[in-house]
């Protein structure tokens, strides 16, 4: 799989989007902070695990459904169109989000006790994994955004086998950022910033989805 400039500037557009939208705090947030507030960064990474592979549920399925509508044209056309749609409006409620996060408070008593240093027991891990599976893929946004998403890329005319790279990086992507997120909330200082910068962050989050619809639209108006 070679990747020429065009490769790499698609690439920057895909990863970029999937960056923003995950420092938009959601519910898989919330969750990822409150189970490090309340046990630890150990426990947390079983939540995080099983945030993404929800995610890699639904890369999973966009990839499927996409390569199997590829040939009908009137259909892929369509599935276009709604992904276009379904980016313009994420992008409008982006755009208006006031920026507001208010994290869970951990009692001070778990907040300031050491540690465990042993191994999370397995029926308790595996817990916290569900937790997190559920919680990433009863989210239907989680879905109409990754086959928003991969509707561009079907519609450049993007290889299966780049697209499945493309997929292998947005899973990766959802457990390292996380994982930071679990160890940075244990830090106020670090996550006081990154509550102040939200704003922001949803502004720019909904501008890149505005440039994905109206790229996308143009591409089906053309075919």
């Amino acid at each position: 799989m070679g990747f020429d400039q065009a490769s790499w500037q698609q690439f920057a557009m895909v990863a970029g989007a999937h960056g923003l939208a995950l420092l938009s705090p959601g519910p898989d947030f919330f969750l990822v902070v409150r189970a490090s507030m309340v046990d630890g960064v150990r426990s947390a990474i079983g939540v995080c695990l099983g945030i993404a592979l929800g995610n890699g549920v639904y890369i999973a399925l966009a990839l499927a459904g996409l390569a199997a509508t590829a040939g009908m044209h009137g259909l892929f056309g369509a599935l276009q169109w709604a992904g276009c749609a379904y980016l313009m409006w994420m992008g409008w409620k982006f755009l208006r989000a006031r920026g507001a996060v208010r994290l869970p408070a951990a009692p001070a008593d778990i907040a300031d006790a050491p540690r465990t240093s042993g191994a999370m027991p397995g029926p308790a891990y595996l817990a916290q994994v569900g937790s997190g599976f559920l919680s990433a893929v009863l989210n239907p946004k989680n879905g109409l955004f990754y086959a928003s998403l991969f509707a561009v890329l079907a519609g450049r005319s993007t290889s299966l086998t780049t697209q499945a790279a493309y997929g292998v990086w947005m899973f990766a992507a959802v457990l390292l950022w996380d994982i930071a997120v679990a160890a940075a909330v244990r830090h106020p200082v670090v996550m006081g910033r990154f509550v102040r910068s939200v704003r922001t962050v949803e502004r720019a989050t909904g501008v890149v989805l505005w440039g994905m619809a109206v790229a996308v639209a143009i591409h089906a108006a053309g075919r």
